[in-house]
Order: structure tokens, then C-alpha cells, then sequence
């Protein structure tokens, strides 16, 4: 027996967090009775499932990292009828949805699947998985500029946790630089205001990195599949994070 919101993630329907939402709402029916309330049990094998009056079936677990363009939104649908990322993604058969978000003028790494559960996983704030940008940004940051962001600022919803910063390249001719930042948080617009912060706001954002998993070899645009492994790792990386950060409240550290 496993938990309704467990199983309709598993069948690729949404994110966990989603899942249940579409319970509360009364849109999920087991055996042909709406269930609205959280923590019922159910056999995938045995009961009949439905959202919407229609019922589900266990797809295939599909991983994907996607190279996004800077003017795409990271969403299923876009009521402006803006271009979204899963335009991307026709020619699968499974319904895959992104894993966090990438702004719409943030380009790069970014990861979908179809598996509620690892998506879970991997934005559980808990979890603290790095991810590693190049920002473009206005000007020459001071070493005691960047020193703020390595040590954690202060925005308008909390202190950031400590980030690893460095200079990556600057150009005097345009008064701009871009700088190596690797975050282990993923809140709203965080590297922009991050930036904003120290008085040097972002022209380009681009995401290289998630975990393990690098950019590289990916053409803008275009996608590729996780192997098996990669998606141990990201698993891996993630658990190890979350038992680091509730071992170090143990200690009150």
C-alpha cells in the first residue's frame, strides 16, 4: 500500500506538492469514490484511479536535461502563449514536467522528468543541492563585495546561505564581469538579487551546472536523457545534503 500522492506522482501526473493539491480539490477518485483527504493508502495494482474521470497508468521514468533559451518560460502551459519548455519535449510520449524553475530571462541547465518523487527529491529545501551559474553583471565587483555573497547577505526573505563565488572572466572595454556562482539554495530570482544586493545587477544568467550534472556538450535548445547512473548520483547527492543538514541541527551548529 503506498500513499495517494505518491502513486499519482509516480504515474507522471505532477509533482508530489501538485498531486496533492489535486486531492484536496476533489478531482482524484479511487474506486470510484472522490478521496479529498490527505494520507490514504492505495494499491496501484489493485484500485482504480482517476483525475479528472480519467484513469491513470504507471509511464515509464523519463530524466532529461534540457539546455533552456533565455525567453521560455519553465512551465507547462503559458496563459500568454509565450513559448514554454515542454514545447521542447512534443516527440515524447510521457508527460514530463520541470524540476524548480529557471527564469524566462535565465537560460541553461535544466532538469524534467516525469517521476514526482525524485522531483521531490531535488527541490526539497532540506536537500541543499548545489547549482552553479555564470552571471554577467555590471561593473567590477570588490573582493569584499563578493566576500558578502560567500558568507551569506541579507535580502528580503532571510539571510542566503554561504555561496562559493569567483571571478571568471571581466571585460574593461564594456565594464562588465562574470562571475562563478554556485548557491545551495533555490529560492526566487535568488542570483539576481544576490547580485542586486551588492550593487551590481545581472545583464546574462545562464545555469551550468545541477549536482553532478554539467551543461556541457548540449546545444541550446536541445536536450539529452540521464544515463541510470547519473540519476543514482543526483539521488545520492541529495540524500547525503539532507542527512548532513539534520545531523548539524542535532549538534545546534
Amino acid at each position: 500500500m503506498e500513499r495517494l500522492q505518491k502513486v499519482l506522482a509516480e504515474a507522471g501526473i505532477a509533482s508530489r506538492r501538485k498531486c496533492e493539491e489535486l486531492i484536496t480539490a476533489g478531482r482524484v477518485e479511487v474506486n470510484d469514490r472522490v478521496v479529498t483527504v490527505l494520507g490514504v493508502k492505495v494499491d496501484p495494482a489493485q484500485d482504480s484511479i482517476k483525475v479528472d474521470g480519467r484513469p491513470i497508468k504507471r509511464e515509464s521514468k523519463v530524466y532529461v536535461l534540457f539546455n533552456k533559451p533565455k525567453g521560455v518560460i519553465t512551465s507547462a502551459q503559458d496563459p500568454e502563449g509565450r513559448k514554454t519548455v515542454t514545447d521542447f519535449f512534443k516527440n515524447l510520449k510521457e508527460r514530463i514536467y520541470p524540476i524548480g524553475r529557471l527564469d524566462y530571462d535565465t537560460e541553461g541547465l535544466l532538469l524534467l522528468t516525469n517521476d514526482g518523487e525524485f522531483a521531490h527529491l531535488l527541490t526539497h529545501p532540506k536537500h541543499h543541492v548545489p547549482r552553479t551559474y555564470l552571471a554577467t553583471v555590471k561593473g567590477v565587483p570588490h573582493g569584499t563585495a563578493l566576500d558578502k555573497l560567500r558568507t551569506g547577505i541579507k535580502l528580503e526573505d532571510g539571510m542566503t546561505a554561504p555561496a562559493e563565488v569567483e571571478y571568471h572572466d571581466i571585460d574593461p572595454q564594456t565594464n562588465e564581469t562574470v562571475v562563478k556562482i554556485t548557491i545551495f539554495e533555490g529560492r526566487n530570482r535568488q542570483v539576481r538579487r544576490m547580485f542586486d544586493a551588492i550593487h551590481h545587477p545581472v545583464i546574462k544568467l545562464k545555469r551550468v551546472q545541477f549536482g553532478p550534472l554539467q551543461l556541457s556538450g548540449v546545444p541550446r535548445g536541445k536536450y539529452r536523457h540521464l544515463t541510470p547512473q547519473e540519476v543514482r548520483e543526483l539521488r545520492e547527492e541529495a540524500l547525503s545534503a539532507g542527512s548532513a543538514e539534520s545531523h548539524n541541527i542535532q549538534k545546534g551548529e
